[in-house]
């Protein structure tokens, strides 16, 4: 997709959180261009300083990393391009969207196309016959590459991200005057992984105004850590939940975060179910950021609990899925599919239950999905 992409738009800007392979993956496909890291204290003062300058020395176009770093080459970028529209000619990757998507709209609006970059989806691993070999040791591991590329302990790389990620993204994002708080916000904000989201008890958890949550889970967002899902609520009468759900966009870091460290304490632990409904939500994702399509899911509850866990939109229709750790198919697993199938109607399509078994299972309201074969319905989300 990203070789498509740039043989129709001069600039092409790949974001996505760190350490999802960005850079590698834009080196690999475009060898050819002089590779510029604005990470370089000194390449980055040169960029701060004089970027005409620095532009200038690479007029047959060039890899740009952490473009966040210097936004105002994207100002400097409009001017070149316009000059020689030439596609291909300049990659840009970030690690923060709002600054680097604020800059793209605002100087690169029709010259440059988006694309995010997600860690690994399950498919990619079992493509590359690395693929964990139990449900619990995927969402301890996750699906960050360091970790599976160089078989790095995941207790320990996810440690360095945190200490990483709050220290320096933060800070540059925020005036974070309190790393304390913030670390205690983003370990509350990783247990309430796939829980409608409550502002005002978040903020009472850890001591901050709403206003202070409402700023930091914009950060985490901002970052790619998390995401908000959004219900759906359309044409199904007026009792229906309409707060969205808080989700971490990889399970292995937001383990790590409520303090699990190893797979076997997944086995009965309490965040078992809420983990796994994290990597099947960011498997959707996935899904239709790596084919180049904009996001389509959504969750679906009522104010008597009844729910569905995801709701995608495929044009006129909609596809229930409903997300289960057990290992074993129970029938009630599908009361949620079926009052969903019941209220839609026609507008409905059979169902799927993404569980943790290994078996898959054809029911009348929809189809009993093992984990191991989530891509099947990946490959249905377009």
């Amino acid at each position: 997709m990203l070789q498509a992409v740039a043989r129709d738009y001069p600039v092409v800007v790949v974001t996505g959180p760190r350490q999802s392979g960005k850079t590698t993956l834009c080196r690999a496909t475009f060898p050819d261009h002089p590779y510029v890291s604005l990470e370089d204290p000194d390449v980055r003062d040169f960029a701060l300083d004089d970027p005409r300058t620095l532009l200038g020395q690479y007029p047959e176009g060039a890899l740009l990393d952490e473009v966040q770093r210097a936004p105002d080459l994207l100002s400097y970028l409009q001017g070149i391009v316009d000059a020689d529209p030439r596609p291909g000619r300049y990659i840009l990757t970030g690690s923060h969207q709002l600054g680097v998507r604020a800059g793209v709209t605002q100087s690169l609006a029709g010259r440059a196309a988006q694309v995010v970059l997600f860690p690994f989806s399950l498919g990619e691993l079992q493509a590359d016959g690395c693929a964990p070999e139990s449900v619990e040791d995927l969402l301890v591991q996750g699906l960050y590459p360091p970790v599976h590329d160089r078989s790095l302990n995941p207790g320990g790389w996810y440690g360095n991200y945190v200490s990483t990620y709050v220290e320096r993204d933060v800070r540059e994002l925020i005036d974070l005057r309190n790393l304390t708080t913030f670390r205690v916000f983003l370990r509350l904000c990783a247990g309430r992984s796939g829980q409608l989201l409550n502002v005002s008890a978040l903020a009472g958890d850890c001591g901050i105004s709403r206003i202070t949550a409402r700023e930091w889970l914009s950060v985490l967002e901002t970052s790619f850590l998390i995401t908000l899902l959004r219900p759906h609520f359309s044409n199904f009468g007026k009792r229906l939940v309409k707060t969205p759900k808080l989700y971490f966009l990889d399970p292995g870091l937001a383990a790590w975060l409520v303090g699990v460290r190893r797979a076997d304490d997944l086995v009965h632990h309490v965040q078992r179910g809420p983990l796994f409904e994290t990597w099947v939500v960011g498997e959707l994702l996935k899904g239709r950021a790596n084919r180049g399509l904009t996001p389509n899911l959504h969750f679906w509850r009522d104010r008597r609990g009844m729910e569905v866990d995801c709701v995608l939109e495929r044009g006129a229709r909609l596809l229930p899925v409903e997300i289960k750790s057990g290992r074993t198919v129970a029938s009630d697993y599908f009361r949620g599919l079926a009052r969903f199938r019941e209220m839609a109607g026609d507008g409905s399509e059979r169902g799927f239950l993404v569980y943790g078994g290994d078996r898959e299972e054809q029911r009348r309201v929809g189809i009993a999905l093992p984990w191991r074969r989530i891509k099947a319905l990946v490959a249905r989300n377009d």
